[in-house]
C-alpha cells in the first residue's frame, strides 16, 4: 500500500523510491509499517505514551528529545524528536517523524540529519549561558527515565533560533513544515483506528505506564512505499 500520496517537497532530490535529500544533507523518507503498530499506549494518552516512548528510547541506548500527539492528514498521530550516537562515535544523529497508526498497519514521515566535523558547538554555548546546575534535568516524561542520551536543556526548541543550521534545527524546522502537507491514501484512512490492548493506569512502582515499552526502532519491520527496505 501507498500510504502517502503527496507531500510538499520542495528543496529536495528523490535519491531512490521514498528517500529524498536537499543541500544540507537531511533525509526525508516515508515508510509503511505493514504489521500491528508498537506503540505502548493510546495516542488519547499522551502522557502514558510519552512516558514509555522514552523509557523505550533510553532503553536502545538513545534519548527521546520531544514527543507530541496531534494530526496528520486529518488522522491521529505521535511525532518523536530523538538523538542517536553516530556510529563512528563522533557526534549524534537527530531523527523527527511523525508516525500515523491504524489498527493493523502504520505510515511514518521521517526526517534525520547528522553533525559534521564541528560538534558540541550548540551544547557547549548553552551550558555557558545557563550553568552546568541548570544544563542537565530530569526526564520531563518521568524521574525514573534513565540511561542512554542524557536529557539536557540545548535541545529545547528555545534555542533553535540561535543555532538554525544546526541538525536538530534543521530536522524540526522540516518536520513541522512538512506535516502539514501530507496527502493520505483513502485506503489508508478508512482502515479501523489504532486501538492497542489496556495499558494499565501506573505499573508496579507507581510509575505512569512503565509496564508499556515500545519495540526498539531497530527492530521494526519497515516498508518504503510498499516495498521492503
Amino acid at each position: 500500500m501507498t500510504a502517502i500520496t503527496d507531500m510538499d517537497l520542495t528543496g529536495f532530490t528523490e535519491r531512490e523510491a521514498g528517500v529524498w535529500t536537499d543541500e544540507r544533507g537531511l533525509v526525508l523518507s516515508v515508510h509503511f509499517f505493514d504489521l500491528v503498530p508498537d506503540l505502548p499506549a493510546r495516542l488519547d494518552r499522551p502522557e502514558l505514551l510519552r512516558h514509555a516512548l522514552a523509557r523505550s528510547v533510553a532503553a536502545a541506548g538513545a534519548g527521546l528529545i520531544e514527543a507530541e500527539c496531534g494530526e496528520v492528514g486529518s488522522l491521529p498521530a505521535v511525532r518523536q524528536l530523538v538523538k542517536v550516537r553516530r556510529p563512528d562515535g563522533h557526534g549524534q544523529v537527530f531523527i523527527g517523524s511523525w508516525t500515523v497508526p491504524r489498527a493493523g498497519c502504520s505510515t511514518v514521515v521521517k526526517v534525520q540529519a547528522g553533525e559534521g566535523a564541528m560538534t558540541g558547538l550548540r551544547e557547549a554555548v548553552v551550558l555557558d549561558r545557563v550553568g552546568p546546575e541548570r544544563y542537565f534535568t530530569p526526564h520531563p516524561y518521568g524521574p525514573d527515565i534513565t540511561g542512554g542520551l542524557p536529557h539536557h536543556v540545548a535541545d529545547a526548541e528555545e534555542w533553535d533560533a540561535r543555532f538554525p543550521d544546526h541538525p536538530l534545527t534543521q530536522v524540526r524546522t522540516k518536520l513541522a513544515r512538512i506535516a502539514p502537507t501530507v496527502v493520505l491514501h483513502d485506503g489508508f484512512t478508512s482502515l479501523p483506528p489504532f486501538a492497542p490492548d489496556a495499558v494499565p493506569d501506573t505499573a508496579p512502582g507507581g510509575a505512569p505506564g512503565a509496564t508499556a515499552s515500545a519495540e526498539p526502532p531497530a527492530r521494526r519491520r519497515w516498508f518504503r512505499r510498499g516495498r521492503s527496505d
